[in-house]
């Protein structure tokens, strides 16, 4: 009972949005200039996708390209299955392509049993960005028991002692914990304000603030991963697999912490969240190493700069964040964070990063890096860095003009 009541008081002050459902702020303006060029970036966008649904096998997700620039796929399971059918919403949101619609629904079908995976800690990346989205657009009953059981599935992965969810699987003795695991809570937020139960919202809360201690360094950059004793609950090594090294700031593990962290924001109005949201939009955005067009390379310390590889993903998911994260901040803060954005979705928008028509198997964007020191993924098209891209237009587009 004190849980549903405690879930009523957050669901009565904080009722905002998700997915690119941005509380539109007055201060915020669109420029034009830009609108038009995303109107035209959303309008290829859609005939490219158009291109991509005859490339996929119809029991297959989009992962990626090889290096012979075939295409990738997944089942069901993989951590990136929601990105494709959650891209298709939002173009279906921005064009009302039937077709695009069509084509999304096909592919839910196929990812409704993931909602009972309880050996990933992607739920959230495989099922809010797919029947979240289309919850929001076209609420149903199962949508709903899906989200639900989804985030069931997900909180199972909670450990008290740790106070995180856990990321990977691994040895009995070893709790992993990676930063993209911040892109996850967003489900558990809904889950309470859709039932009443808030038991998810603190699994949300007290995995942030785990992570806040135990992920940041001083200068606001994140570790990628900490390993927590199992039995201790305590850290016990701190370091990187996708970046450059233990101590290089992976430019993606730095949008995840964005991201995730201005979602927090968004979701408990608790200004710590809003604080280290601005400090780590600082980081990447202060860093020396950050190119004139913004879209970073693959870490910040990456070896060969300025020869290193840039990555899109990165790119789009940062864009999208500093949209929203804009809206949350007044005077030069809020300029300095959209502005950026500005630069970013410009630069996306260009031939140097969008595919043209019938390349890249139906992809949006060139020059993702997945895993580099995996040799897995190297400056290719990711499924994940379109889902960002289209997300971050739609919600420039949302901005109060």
């Amino acid at each position: 009972m004190k849980g549903r009541f405690f879930a009523g008081l957050i669901i009565s002050i904080f009722i905002l949005g998700t997915g690119c459902n941005v509380q539109k702020q007055p201060h915020l303006t669109a420029k034009k200039d830009l609108v038009k060029e995303i109107d035209n970036s959303i309008a290829q966008a859609g005939k490219q996708y158009k291109y991509f649904m005859q490339q996929i096998p119809a029991d297959k997700f989009p992962r990626s390209l090889d290096k012979d620039g075939k295409l990738v796929t997944s089942g069901s399971g993989w951590w990136c299955s929601g990105f494709y059918p959650g891209t298709l919403l939002y173009l279906v949101e921005a064009t009302n392509d039937q077709g695009l619609k069509t084509e999304a629904l096909n592919r839910l079908k196929l990812l409704e049993k993931e909602q009972f995976n309880k050996s990933t800690h992607d739920l959230g990346f495989m099922m809010f960005c797919s029947f979240g989205n289309a919850n929001r657009l076209a609420p149903k009953p199962e949508y709903k028991q899906i989200l639900i059981n989804s985030a069931r599935s997900l909180a199972s992965r909670f450990d008290e002692k740790v106070g995180c969810i856990r990321s990977w699987n691994s040895k009995p003795s070893d709790f992993l914990v990676i930063i993209d695991n911040m892109m996850n809570l967003e489900l558990l937020f809904w889950a309470t304000k859709e039932t009443g139960d808030s038991s998810f919202y603190k699994i949300a809360v007290t995995h942030a603030n785990t992570t806040i201690k135990n992920h940041f360094r001083p200068d606001y950059s994140t570790y990628h991963m900490v390993n927590y004793n199992a039995k201790t609950g305590l850290p016990q090594k701190k370091h990187t697999v996708q970046g450059a090294a233990d101590e290089s700031a992976w430019a993606r593990g730095q949008g995840w912490g964005l991201y995730g962290y201005t979602v927090m924001y968004r979701e408990t109005r608790d200004k710590k969240y809003l604080e280290l949201a601005n400090h780590i939009a600082d980081y990447i955005l202060k860093h020396p190493n950050l190119p004139a067009d913004k879209i970073p390379y693959w870490d910040f310390n990456a070896p060969g700069i300025p020869n290193a590889l840039r990555d899109a993903s990165a790119g789009s998911l940062i864009a999208s964040a500093l949209i929203e994260l804009s809206g949350y901040n007044q005077g030069k803060a809020s300029k300095t964070y959209l502005d950026a954005a500005e630069v970013m979705l410009h630069s996306l928008c260009s031939d140097v990063y969008t595919a043209p028509y019938g390349t890249s198997q139906g992809f949006l964007l060139n020059h993702g890096v997945g895993n580099l020191p995996g040799k897995s993924e190297v400056d290719v098209p990711l499924t994940y860095a379109d889902y960002y891209f289209v997300e971050a237009m739609l919600r420039y587009k949302n901005l109060k003009r």
